[in-house]
């Protein structure tokens, strides 16, 4: 048990008018007498708890009404351990057993009005992903070491192969995650979504970050297929989609221009494929006006729609 959790113990105690002692913190959790001393020092000290020692009952109280442990009663505290916990959920990591674990200590640690907060929150991300949890791990585990790692990857095209990557960032992206990695068998940097991976073993051999990845590759492009910008998207949105499109983040390079019949969205733009789906999604209420080559493949995917139900 952790100094928190044997702190927060003795502190219930009091107030419960139990009257703990030291003595009792070394017999419920199985520590020294000087470590439940110094516990109990650190309450009183660091703290800041009004405790004094009652030789009839022989055992601590508090002399002040009120007096609560600085990390149980702040509503801000439960609201971001609340998100966590949400998040966590939704980002297909609610079966990993640190998460678990996390949960299971918060429980101990924190007032009731902490399991209040969390059912009170309610977040939800569309086509949420489950994640292999030891897969997850083992890339967690290469990531924190820099170690190199043996992955059998199947693409979206059904082809599978053996390779391995040098790991330089986990991405959640739109509820999915992704492995950004040095791929040895490309030469290049490729972007693998977790769920496609069927094994994974963590090498022994040690491998270097790149630097500045979020600002060189990450952060060039519209989507999750990355690279470097081949052209600037301008689309214009009309009608209630103005309105959402006004108010969200699609990229750091993005502007947002108000016009007549709504607002024209620019942003820089690598890959034509998710920036076509995002476009396709509001429908007559989207149009492109540049460039040219974005034009005709919206035309062509329109026409192949069409053609399904004609």
């Amino acid at each position: 048990m952790s100094l928190l959790e044997r702190v927060y113990s003795f502190h219930q105690d009091i107030l419960n008018n139990r009257y703990p002692n030291a003595t009792n913190l070394t017999e419920q959790f199985e520590v020294s007498l000087a470590t439940a001393r110094r516990d109990i020092a650190y309450l009183r000290d660091r703290l800041l708890a009004p405790l004094e020692f009652d030789q009839l009952k022989n055992g601590f109280y508090y002399t002040e009404q009120g007096f609560s442990l600085p990390f149980t009663q702040s509503p801000k505290v439960f609201f971001l351990l609340g998100m966590i916990h949400k998040l966590a959920e939704e980002a297909g990591l609610k079966d990993l057993d640190e998460v678990r674990q996390l949960e299971e200590k918060l429980s101990t640690l924190l007032s009731a009005d902490y399991q209040d907060l969390k059912e009170g929150l309610y977040c939800e991300w569309v086509e949420i992903e489950s994640i292999n949890t030891g897969i997850f791990g083992k890339i967690v585990d290469a990531l924190l070491n820099h170690r190199a790692v043996s992955l059998h990857y199947t693409s979206a095209s059904s082809d599978a192969s053996v390779r391995v990557v040098e790991p330089q960032r986990l991405c959640n992206y739109q509820g999915r995650w992704y492995l950004l990695a040095q791929c040895r068998l490309r030469n290049d940097l490729r972007m693998f979504h977790l769920a496609r991976i069927g094994e994974a073993e963590v090498t022994d051999e040690k491998i270097s970050r790149l630097p500045n990845l979020n600002e060189t590759y990450l952060q060039q492009s519209f989507g999750i297929f990355k690279g470097s910008k081949t052209y600037t998207a301008e689309i214009l949105f009309t009608g209630t989609a103005a309105e959402l499109v006004k108010h969200q983040h699609w990229h750091t390079g993005q502007e947002i221009e108000p016009c007549d019949e709504g607002i024209i969205l620019r942003l820089p733009v690598s890959d034509d494929r998710e920036i076509m789906m995002k476009i396709l999604q509001y429908g007559g209420m989207a149009r492109v006006l540049g460039p040219e080559r974005l034009k005709e493949r919206i035309l062509q995917e329109i026409s192949a729609m069409t053609s399904q139900y004609t």
